[in-house]
């Protein structure tokens, strides 16, 4: 997935840590994110109330009200804006609590920020539209997890759906490995390169029975791009 064009995505990043808040903002800045922070819950409900935003970033342990209790006000005004939980504590526990309180995913300080823009372009995918997806004669819907090719239903597995459901979203784009490893299986390690080529065959085996024409197909030294071969 190629990044967001500048300044149509807004982020709100909630977080008393100033040195992190200055490094987080110029790093989705220059990722072409459009960027406001809070250092306090009472700051972040009110710029919330007032402006629109795509996703919220949110420290858990915030001075006076804690991110917690913040993320409580965020749903009880309503807002289903997706919230990404940033906080130390990483017992099962604690993670049960935050996604329990609202929270649609969660990660343990400190992290990747490669993987922190991994996990903002998962949770920006969930919140667009839910409609299905189409190209050429296969159609893959995200809310029935349903993916039928030409009227026949086809049996993919968690990973091969969420493999195809990415290359889907990116329909025409050459996506490569590496952001394939980031973005759907949320690993960056090397060796991944060979498990992403054997599930591209996988799912290459399953959307071409039949005698179907190839879908996905492989751009030399790039990655993969799902289009129909012309």
């Amino acid at each position: 997935m190629t990044r967001p064009p500048v300044a149509t995505i807004r982020l709100l990043l909630v977080d008393d840590e100033v040195k992190l808040v200055r490094s987080l903002m110029q790093g989705l800045e220059e990722d072409g994110y459009a960027v406001s922070s809070a250092t306090s819950g009472d700051d972040a409900l009110k710029l919330i109330e007032q402006e629109t935003f795509d996703l919220v970033i949110l420290d858990w342990m915030l001075p006076g009200q804690s991110g917690l209790d913040l993320l409580g006000e965020i749903r009880n005004v309503g807002s289903r804006v997706p919230v990404l939980l940033l906080t130390a504590r990483d017992s099962v526990d604690d993670r049960v609590r935050g996604l329990d309180a609202g929270a649609d995913d969660y990660l343990v300080k400190p992290f990747a920020f490669d993987e922190l823009l991994a996990r903002l372009r998962a949770l920006l995918r969930r919140s667009s539209d839910a409609g299905p997806l189409r190209v050429a004669d296969l159609e893959l819907d995200p809310v029935s997890r349903r993916v039928v090719r030409a009227g026949k239903l086809l049996d993919l597995s968690v990973r091969e759906f969420e493999l195809l459901e990415y290359l889907m979203r990116a329909a025409g784009r050459t996506v490569s490995r590496e952001r394939l490893a980031l973005d759907v299986w949320r690993e960056a390690e090397p060796g991944l390169t060979n498990v992403i080529d054997v599930y591209i065959n996988y799912l290459r085996k399953k959307l071409e029975r039949g005698g179907h024409s190839r879908l996905i197909q492989t751009v030399r030294g790039q990655g993969y791009s799902l289009r129909e071969d012309l």
